[in-house]
């Protein structure tokens, strides 16, 4: 091998490993149709070559082993069949093609839910994954409500947006006042034909500030501003867990903008009522059912 061949050689593998390096450090998305129902309408595609949606699962849970077998960082998206079909008519690309459903997994990867892939089992991503769409379908939903308040009337304030930052504060109250432990709250709001609910987890040491979430901070807020807005007949639930102590569980009803304290014998009874039947269930061993605190100074009442 002459000198000339043997530079063009070494070129070549080192042209090779620092493509191979590269790809090590692109992130990789991974599109998955969690639905069988979804599954069946990309079925209609003659380029989707799958027609058993359990085969489909395990051949999805090995490319994720695969993916991070090479220590590529993974990220799982929801693949919306319908949501698929409007993003090929838009964009004026064939739907019966690979590369369509690539480019439609690149936007869903930068504008939806998705959920890291570390190593866990299929069946228990699938559950966080579609978690995290129903969370981002409620914000979404809840968001167009609040932007078509318009203004208010008397004094042009922006409704939607001094609902959110009443609610903003009211949920700030609720973790400064919680104390330390780990805490689970739940909003559940009626609008329109829909019941909005949102969950926030935050944690607080017995020193320091709570630990949020921004994103359920964001969607817990704007699910609870819509009640402030509306006026709806809303309400907030806190559990609270911390060593050594029962759970603790208190709520409030949501009134004129307002959390006003539920008694223990309303946060009992609406914990231990079937909200479908109406019959009385038996309390959960371990819990405490509690008043709701009073989340002290107010600020004014927002306009509607």
């Amino acid at each position: 091998m002459t000198h000339t061949e043997q530079f063009t050689h070494i070129r070549q593998r080192s042209d090779t490993s620092m493509r191979r390096a590269l790809r090590r450090e692109a992130p990789s998305t991974v599109g998955l149709l969690a639905d069988p129902e979804d599954f069946a309408a990309m079925r209609h595609y003659r380029s989707f070559t799958f027609d058993d949606h359990a085969v489909y699962l395990r051949q999805i849970e090995g490319l994720l082993r695969s993916l991070a077998a090479q220590g590529k960082h993974t990220t799982v998206a929801l693949f919306d069949p319908g949501d698929y079909a409007d993003f090929c008519a838009e964009s004026g690309i064939e739907p019966d093609a690979h590369t369509s459903r690539s480019r439609f997994t690149a936007r869903i990867a930068a504008t939806g839910p998705t959920v890291e892939y570390t190593g866990q089992r299929i069946d228990a991503l699938i559950p966080v994954l579609i978690s995290r769409a129903a969370r981002r379908a409620t914000w979404e939903y809840a968001t167009m409500l609040l932007a078509g308040l318009g203004d208010c009337a008397d004094c042009g304030q922006d409704i939607g947006r001094a609902a959110f930052d009443r609610a903003s504060h009211l949920l700030m109250r609720l973790m400064d006042t919680a104390g330390p432990g780990s805490h689970h709250l739940v909003c559940s709001t009626p609008a329109q034909s829909e019941q909005l609910l949102a969950v926030v987890h935050t944690s607080r040491d017995t020193e320091g500030p709570a630990h949020l979430e921004a994103s359920e901070g964001a969607e817990f807020a704007t699910v609870l501003a819509v009640g402030v807005a509306l006026r709806t007949p809303g309400g907030v639930v806190l559990r609270t867990t911390a060593p050594g102590t029962p759970d603790r569980v208190h709520g409030w009803r949501l009134q004129r903008g307002s959390l006003l304290p539920l008694s223990a014998g309303e946060v009992f009874s609406a914990y231990c009522t079937d909200a479908d039947t109406g019959e009385p269930v038996p309390p959960e061993e371990g819990v405490e059912y509690c008043a709701g605190f009073d989340l002290g100074a107010d600020e004014p009442e927002t306009h509607r």
